[in-house]
């Protein structure tokens, strides 16, 4: 049986890939780089971070007075390419045509999709709410890829205000990984 990578040699090898994918995307205070990939990975700069149980914070490799952080969430594309399969036929051009055709904030729907036991935070399960905050056990395909979706993106700032991170007037959000080519995801 082979043993467990010491979590000292994971937490550099995070570390030293964080530090630079923050360099390399020439973060500022203020910014925030998403790689929306199969597990969707959120770099913050931090100026005063709030360190908690989810999430990792490093020292920033490009300025010495200031912070980065690290999140990872599991459930990114492969739960974004579920719902597509169910709700746009497995059509990309259908899931981007279902986010057009529903307002921004879903009219007030929202889901939390977590096909295998997420990272941040743990938990699983699909748990879905109307507006009244009830718990739901579906909708139509376009309001449940919009739940998807801004379900998914709330989540992530939700967890990096809690680290310490806040939008400043400036703020860019610099996307990365596979679903970044989808303009209505970036919307």
């Amino acid at each position: 049986m082979q043993e467990p990578a010491d979590q000292s040699v994971v937490l550099n090898c995070l570390c030293v890939s964080s530090s630079a994918s923050l360099a390399g995307m020439r973060l500022h205070q203020g910014d925030v780089a998403v790689s929306l990939g199969t597990s969707d990975t959120v770099f913050l700069w931090l100026q005063e971070p709030r360190p908690a149980l989810e999430g990792h914070i490093f020292c920033n490799p490009v300025e010495l007075q200031a912070y980065m952080a690290l999140l990872c969430f599991k459930n990114g594309s492969l739960t974004r390419e579920r719902i597509r399969n169910q709700c746009a036929a497995g059509s990309w051009e259908d899931f981007s045509d279902a986010l057009r055709e529903t307002p921004i904030g879903n009219n007030r729907n929202i889901g939390f999709y977590f096909d295998t036991m997420e990272i941040t935070p743990p938990a699983v399960g699909v748990h879905r709410f109307d507006p009244n905050d009830c718990e739901v056990s579906g909708w139509s395909p376009e309001v449940e890829v919009r739940a998807l979706v801004e379900g998914q993106f709330l989540s992530r700032r939700l967890h990096a205000e809690r680290l310490g991170y806040s939008i400043i007037p400036g703020t860019r959000v610099l996307a990365t990984g596979g679903a970044s080519a989808n303009k209505q995801i970036l919307q």
